[in-house]
């Protein structure tokens, strides 16, 4: 069983025992202000293989490298002059960008799944100071068995991963609680892998230029995210609900009214006042509730698609998506 060290209480006692648990090319929980990572050396190549093997993951599908900073990202990757604008507005934050894999990296085809570019992100907090303790970067994908619903708490990685890894970091609920948004400089164009944690219109207004969407399948797997089905509960998803079905649980959003909500498993609202972030920082940890109700399946009201409404639809279109 993993050991949980609440990085609120003792600091400087969880950046030791994580750095040394890296060190030794284990894979660990850690927060970000994201959601909850499972890290590991992206230079080790089995320290990489516990990641795939810890979530059951396809090895087609790349990992997101994260630094301590841009200088570090600058020994890695190469940068264009958008990627490297929007590396100076939005790190440490939630944006990770495709870029070109430098040759000389010691971040190995492992991470990037045999690709020649590699997702880089800057987290902010506690996660940023380890990686600048531990000296190289980390690859992380979210803390939760692969295709289910990401980690936005210690507990929730506990429930899922707890037997499988040697370490959990608590830093409390995750602030922003989607996944970074992905975007890729290309041929002079820049393009939304996912959408996440940072609006698209704050992107495009650093960038001086719009976003070009992935259609999500027929993409070729670039980044992570991109699998048709993916972020599913054990229950089924429906989505644009006006009306709950005998045996569902709702997860609603800005107080709508739902037709027999009052006969719902259970009833949640993403935020009753509409604020898309505080939907978005509610998500994962709602449905992994409306989950645990027993429900056969999942009812959400409509979220708008603007702003990070779009990283929310996201979520749920492939949450609600055909799984094999």
């Amino acid at each position: 069983m993993a050991r949980t060290i609440d990085i609120t209480a003792d600091r400087q006692a969880a950046l030791e025992a994580a750095s040394a648990a890296l060190a030794d090319g284990f894979a660990i929980a850690i927060p970000t202000e994201t959601v909850y990572g499972l890290a590991a050396d992206a230079t080790n190549p089995l320290a990489i293989a516990r990641i795939y093997e810890t979530k059951g993951r396809p090895r087609f599908n790349p990992l997101i490298c994260h630094m301590a900073d841009l200088a570090m990202a600058e020994e890695h990757a190469e940068f264009d002059p958008v990627s490297r604008a929007l590396a100076a507005a939005f790190w440490p934050g939630p944006l990770t960008l495709v870029l070109p894999l430098k040759r000389e990296s010691p971040i190995h085809s492992l991470a990037t799944a045999g690709l020649d570019s590699v997702g880089i992100r800057v987290p902010k907090g506690f996660a940023g100071a380890l990686i600048g303790a531990f000296g190289r970067p980390l690859a992380a994908p979210s803390a939760n068995t692969s295709g289910g619903v990401s980690a936005t708490s210690a507990a929730h990685v506990e429930a899922d991963l707890g037997a499988k890894i040697p370490l959990i970091l608590d830093a409390g609920p995750s602030a922003v609680g989607v996944e970074s948004t992905i975007v890729k400089a290309e041929g002079g164009q820049l393009r939304l892998l996912r959408p996440g944690g940072l609006a698209a219109r704050e992107i495009e207004r650093i960038a001086g230029q719009p976003l070009l969407r992935a259609k999500a399948a027929s993409a070729a797997i670039e980044a992570p995210g991109m699998l048709a089905s993916h972020y599913a509960p054990g229950a089924s998803v429906r989505l644009n609900a006006t009306a709950v079905e005998p045996g569902e649980a709702l997860i609603a959003f800005g107080s709508a009214a739902v037709s027999g909500a009052d006969c719902a498993r259970i009833v949640l609202d993403l935020s009753p006042r509409g604020d898309l972030a505080e939907a978005a920082a509610n998500l994962f940890d709602y449905i992994k509730r409306a989950d645990a109700s027993g429900a056969r399946s999942i009812a959400f009201s409509p979220i708008p698609e603007e702003g990070l409404g779009e990283a929310i639809n996201d979520r749920l279109q492939r949450a609600a998506a055909p799984r094999d």
